[in-house]
C-alpha cells in the first residue's frame, strides 16, 4: 500500500497520477486535495497526523444520514502535489502502531485508513463535484502460539482478529446480496473498521 524507497506502493502512485491529471485538466476545473491518515488500534480510533496527545478511548466514530458514517474531529491537510502527501504518510507511518513479536520483528498492531478527499470546482458550469477515496492497509491476522502473543500483545491480536472476522461477515453478505439473496443484516457496526471505511477503493 504504501511501499518502500523506490519501490513506490498503490497510495503514492496513485496521488501521483492524480495531481497529473489536475495539472492536465487545470483550464476546465479548479482542484482541491485534502489528506488523513488514521489507524485503528484495539477498536479506537486515533489521527496519525495528530500533533495532541492520545485522548483515552481515541476519536468518536458517527453516522449522519447524508455522510453515513465519519470521524470526528480527524485532521484534513491540503496537498498542492504528490510529495506532499508522501510526507504526510511518512510522518503518519512513524506514529502507527508497532512491535516485535516472534512471527515479525516490525509487526503493525493496527488497521490503517488513509482518506483522500477530492474535491472539483468547474466555474462555468457552476458545479462542485467531491469524492473521497479510501485505502486501508489491513494488519495480518495472529495465533497466539506462534507470534508468542502474552498481555497487551494478545489483547492487540485478538482486537485484529475480531475485526477481520467482521470484514468478511461483511463482504460476505454484500456477495450473497449482489447475487440476488435475502440478506438482512450487514454488520457494519460490529467493528469500527467497517464502520468507518464501508465503502472502499482497496483493501491491502
Amino acid at each position: 500500500m504504501v511501499g518502500y524507497g523506490p519501490n513506490k506502493g498503490l497510495i503514492p502512485t496513485l496521488c501521483e497520477r492524480l495531481f497529473q491529471f489536475f495539472r492536465s485538466t487545470q483550464d476546465s476545473r479548479q482542484c482541491q486535495v485534502f489528506f488523513s491518515m488514521l489507524e485503528i488500534y484495539n477498536e479506537q480510533v486515533i489521527d496519525l497526523l495528530s500533533k495532541a496527545s492520545r485522548s483515552s478511548g481515541g476519536l468518536r466514530v458517527r453516522e449522519d444520514q447524508q455522510r453515513g458514517f465519519y470521524v470526528e474531529c480527524l485532521r484534513r491537510v491540503p496537498c498542492d502535489n504528490a510529495v506532499q502527501v508522501e510526507q504526510l504518510m511518512e510522518q503518519g507511518t512513524r506514529t502507527r502502531t508497532t512491535v516485535a513479536t516472534h512471527m515479525n520483528a516490525n509487526s503493525s498492531r493496527s488497521h490503517m485508513l488513509i482518506i483522500v478527499q477530492l474535491k472539483q470546482i468547474f466555474s462555468k458550469e457552476c458545479t462542485t463535484k467531491q469524492s473521497n477515496i479510501n485505502l486501508v492497509d489491513l494488519a495480518g491476522s495472529e495465533r497466539k502460539r506462534s507470534s508468542g502473543s502474552e498481555a497487551d500483545r494478545l489483547k492487540e491480536g485478538t482486537a485484529i482478529n475480531l475485526s477481520l472476522t467482521t470484514l468478511g461477515n461483511v463482504i460476505s453478505a454484500l456477495a450473497d446480496m449482489a447475487l440476488g439473496k435475502k440478506v438482512v443484516h450487514i454488520p457494519y457496526r460490529d467493528s469500527i473498521l467497517t464502520s468507518v471505511s464501508p465503502r472502499f477503493t482497496s483493501w491491502g
